[in-house]
């Protein structure tokens, strides 16, 4: 889709073809079937926008609910869009300033800031990335300005806060080296430099040398899927954030004890693992660690919280194909659920390699103790 296909769609006539669209492919139409009965109303260019808009209008459901309906999207812009949920949360520490949004794409966080009423100045280098996040908040009622501009070229010293999220996508794909983030990572630290106050989306996989110091890093998860790490100026430390729950929890140095596998076993949500809080979240379940290289705690009772996925150990093992099959055949187990850490076992050829039947459900868990491989089979308590 290119600027002028985009720019047909809001017109009354593209509004009618992308309204059609939906509900062709609403209806169960294949691709096929719904070209051919546009066609019948519409040429070629407009049938092609108005379906491709529509099929990412269904797709953007999962992250955006309701408001995907109105919405309008790119394949990219919403590869990379934030999580209405994680955006609000973002927002409310922004509420009521002026923002700069260096690189606003298709427009969920100047959404989210505009409804935390933030004035809102968003620029990206795009035409049609912009002329989307424009539409989008014109869809949603909030009132942000959006331009095309170089983020470089911004003052952000002339607003209260700057916000960044840089591109993380290239027609290859995703990209994890924050050096090939665009804008490059040397113009979003001069910025970062020249800011009042500066949040800085980045992946969650950031290397934590690329932390700047005077920053507070926080790894955001939703759902249990740790989604993105947030860089905050005129704070320090590490934090993680559970969402929907609302949890925090910050950095307080604590130390967990390492000792056999007990009566439990305990997964640490990945935004604490990233932040460094598994003595923290330890300390919660009244845990400690099976080994100090690995991200897995125990204990002996069952504390339910959302820190944390809880299992009740029912074997511990020396890794055995022979041996985990066995066991698994005795417990008559046909559905397994593999979680690993610390095990370079490959997950899909194991489950296939277990040929498993039965009526029964477990979870098997695979780690090492020092350098021990050893595989755990337990049953899940939830969070």
């Amino acid at each position: 889709m290119d600027l002028e296909s985009f720019a047909r769609l809001l017109t009354p006539g593209g509004q009618t073809a992308l309204a059609e669209a939906g509900a062709t492919l609403a209806s169960g139409a294949g691709q096929v079937e719904a070209v051919t009965t546009l066609r019948r109303r519409f040429d070629a260019d407009l049938v092609s926008a108005a379906l491709t808009q529509a099929g990412l209008r269904r797709r953007a459901v999962a992250k955006f609910g309701p408001d995907a309906e109105v919405m309008y999207f790119t394949p990219h812009g919403l590869e990379q869009a934030t999580r209405p949920e994680v955006a609000e949360h973002r927002a409310r520490r922004l509420a009521g300033r002026s923002v700069a949004d260096a690189c606003c794409g298709i427009g969920g966080d100047l959404i989210a800031q505009a409804r935390a009423g933030c004035a809102v100045d968003a620029v990206d280098l795009d035409p049609l990335t912009v002329a989307v996040a424009t539409a989008n908040a014109h869809a949603l009622g909030v009132d942000a300005e959006v331009r095309v501009a170089d983020a470089a070229k911004l003052d952000p010293s002339a607003y209260d806060a700057l916000f960044a999220d840089p591109a993380r996508r290239t027609t290859k794909g995703r990209v994890f080296d924050p050096a090939a983030y665009s804008p490059s990572w040397e113009v979003i630290l001069d910025l970062i430099s020249r800011a009042r106050t500066a949040c800085l989306k980045v992946a969650p996989g950031i290397p934590y040398e690329y932390i700047p110091e005077g920053m507070e890093a926080e790894w955001v998860s939703f759902r249990g899927e740790v989604k993105e790490a947030v860089l905050w100026s005129g704070a320090e430390g590490r934090r993680a954030t559970l969402l929907p729950y609302g949890e925090t929890m910050t950095a307080r140095g604590v130390e967990a004890d390492v000792a056999p596998i007990g009566r439990y076993l305990y997964e640490p949500d990945g935004a604490a693992v990233r932040a460094h809080l598994v003595g923290e979240v330890a300390e919660l379940v009244g845990g400690w660690l099976i080994d100090p290289q690995i991200a897995y705690l125990s204990a002996d009772d069952h504390v339910p919280t959302p820190w944390a996925a809880g299992y009740l150990v029912e074997e511990v093992m020396p890794f055995s194909l022979k041996r985990l099959r066995a066991a698994l055949r005795e417990r008559g187990v046909g559905a397994v659920t593999i979680k690993k850490r610390g095990s370079a076992v490959d997950v899909e050829k194991l489950r296939h390699d277990l040929r498993l039947s039965g009526d029964r459900s477990a979870v098997v868990v695979l780690t090492r103790l020092g350098t021990r491989p050893v595989a755990v089979l337990a049953s899940e308590m939830g969070r």
